[in-house]
Order: structure tokens, then C-alpha cells, then sequence
């Protein structure tokens, strides 16, 4: 028997407000068509004023501690993925462990911008492998809506804020490939492609600076390394894409979402897709579509899901997880 991070639990949340693409055409010089014909994008959530990250990851939280019919005094440790922590410190993950009245364990932030979720999972699924913890809420939480340039309509167009959660627990498996739980983590970065994806300012430049983007090459880059981290990640669970129920994507672009499975050589159908809903939320999308697929019907136990994201840094990297 082997030791196997096992989903429990999912959940989401989107703030209140609905923003269409229609909203961009008062005050930039683009249209829904526009829009959608470049990303797939109908539609995204902000924040409220006041509505911060961490209250996001509490409202998904709460939703993934229903979900798997627990309490928040059942876990050990939070791990919350974003680019967008309420303050410099501390943690946006100890905010949401005050909020949820959490008085043990420990909490901590994990920043690898929309490849956030990807890593925060890998670490927590190190963590139960380790025994230092038995049940973990992974979130992915963003407000992406307020480092947005407001005049570049080829970034400000693409993103959007929202929360998900999953709660993984520590369980004994055969040690098979039809195991339940994590079956194996792929992870990279490349720091020499900073240029291609960044927030141009920060603490120690005294700015807090907007997003930057050159859209064209994060295109060229994201499909050639999504796809071969994933299968990269499969070999190392000893199967194939011929096993995978569904592709749980990073929710960047629509177009990015289809090149990566074709490349892959699976069909649109085994996707899961919500960028025409929720736009990119970063470290958010995947945890968002995980729990909206299994709203949807689409995911149900003992399916075989790959996630994969791509990120600035660039950060990249791939989980299978049977669920």
C-alpha cells in the first residue's frame, strides 16, 4: 500500500458582478467579436470594492468543507495559490484560517502566478506524503481585476477574479496506476522568459505596476509546453492519453485550450471549459473548473484528469490525479 493525496472535497466562488464584453466597448476600441474571436472570452467576474482576495478563498473554502461534509477543525494545513495576497503580509492563506476560526495547523501562500495551483497542489500532496499533515485545503484565489491596465485592451479584456478549493486527504492506496488521489506531479521554470509575462512594478520598486503581457509569444510558448508536460506527467503515472477522461486546463484561451489537445491527440470533447464564463483567473481557473465540472456532471469519481497551467516566471508544470 502507498500513500495517495485523495480529493475530498471542491468548491468555488465568483464575486457578484458580471462584466460582458460589451462593458469595453464605452471606453476601448474593441468589441465582443473581437473579444471572443481571440480568446473565447464572453464574459468575467470582478471583485466588489471592498471584496478582497481572501475573501474569495473563504467563500470557495466553505464551499469545498460542504462539499466534502466536513469542518474546518478537520484540517491541518492550507495552502492558497495567488499573485494577488490582500497584503504584502501577511499571508492571504493565515486570513482565510482566522476567517474560517482555524486555531492549529498552519497556512501559507504559494506564488507561481496562473501555474499557482499547479504548485500549490504539488505541495501540499508533498506535505501528506511527508506526514506532516493528513488533510489539506488547496486553494487558487485571485483579483486580478485590480492590476489591470485599463487602456491596453489586449490585457485587460482576458482576465477576471474568482476562488476554488479542493481538499485533499491522506489515504492508502494499492499503489496503481487506477489508485485514487494524485498519481504524479511534472514542474518547471524558466526565469529567462520573464519579459513575456509581468506586473511592472512591486514592493521593492515602490510601484505596484499593471500587467504586461506579449500575448503572441505566451501563445507560441504555452501549447509546446503544456502539452509535454502532460505527457510527461502521464509517463510518470505509467499511462497514456488514451486514459484520460477529461483535460481540467488552465483557463487562459480558448485557443490555447485546443492547440494543447490536439497536440496531445485528444478531442475537445474530453475538456473541461470554462473561459467563456469566468475569463483568466490566474491561479483560480483550474480549481473554478474542477468544481464547475463536477457541477456540471461531467466529472465523477474514478475519472482520470490531467491539470496543466502555464504561467509568467514562465511557470509551468502538470498534475494527474484520478479522482
Amino acid at each position: 500500500m502507498v500513500k495517495r493525496s485523495v480529493v475530498i472535497g471542491v468548491g468555488h466562488y465568483l464575486p457578484e458582478r458580471v462584466v460582458p464584453n460589451s462593458e469595453f466597448e464605452q471606453t476601448l476600441d474593441t468589441s465582443d467579436e473581437w473579444i471572443r474571436s481571440r480568446s473565447g472570452i464572453e464574459r468575467r467576474h470582478f471583485a466588489a470594492e471592498g471584496e478582497r482576495t481572501s475573501d474569495l478563498a473563504t467563500h470557495a473554502a466553505r464551499a469545498a468543507l460542504a462539499d466534502a461534509g466536513i469542518e474546518a477543525d478537520a484540517i491541518d494545513a492550507i495552502v492558497l495559490a495567488t499573485s494577488t495576497a490582500d497584503l504584502t503580509f501577511p499571508s492571504a492563506a493565515t486570513m482565510v484560517q482566522a476567517q474560517l476560526e482555524m486555531t492549529h495547523g498552519f497556512a501559507f501562500d504559494v506564488q507561481a502566478v496562473c501555474a499557482g495551483f499547479i504548485y500549490a497542489l504539488s505541495t501540499a500532496n508533498a506535505l501528506i506524503l511527508s506526514g506532516q499533515a493528513e488533510r489539506i485545503l488547496v486553494i487558487g484565489a485571485e483579483t486580478f481585476s485590480r492590476i489591470m491596465d485599463w487602456t491596453d485592451r489586449s490585457t485587460c479584456v482576458l482576465f477576471g477574479d474568482g476562488a476554488g478549493a479542493l481538499i485533499l486527504e491522506g489515504r492508502d492506496e494499492p499503489g496503481l496506476p487506477s489508485d485514487r488521489g494524485i498519481l504524479s506531479v511534472d514542474l518547471h521554470s524558466d526565469g529567462r522568459f520573464k519579459d513575456l509575462l509581468y506586473v511592472d512594478g512591486g514592493v521593492s520598486t515602490g510601484t505596484s505596476g499593471y500587467l504586461r503581457m506579449q500575448g503572441n509569444q505566451v501563445f507560441r510558448h504555452a501549447v509546446e509546453k503544456l502539452a509535454k508536460t502532460a505527457e510527461t506527467a502521464l509517463e510518470r503515472a505509467g499511462l497514456t492519453a488514451e486514459d484520460v477522461d477529461w483535460i481540467v486546463p488552465h483557463q487562459a484561451n480558448i485557443r490555447i485550450i485546443q492547440g494543447t489537445a490536439k497536440k496531445m491527440g485528444l478531442p475537445m470533447e474530453k475538456v473541461v471549459v470554462t473561459v467563456q464564463d469566468h475569463g483568466n483567473t490566474s491561479a483560480a481557473s483550474i480549481p473554478l473548473a474542477l468544481s464547475v465540472g463536477k457541477a456540471r456532471g461531467q466529472i465523477k469519481t474514478g475519472d482520470l484528469l490531467v491539470t496543466e497551467a502555464i504561467g509568467g516566471g514562465l511557470a509551468w508544470g502538470s498534475v494527474v490525479l484520478r479522482w
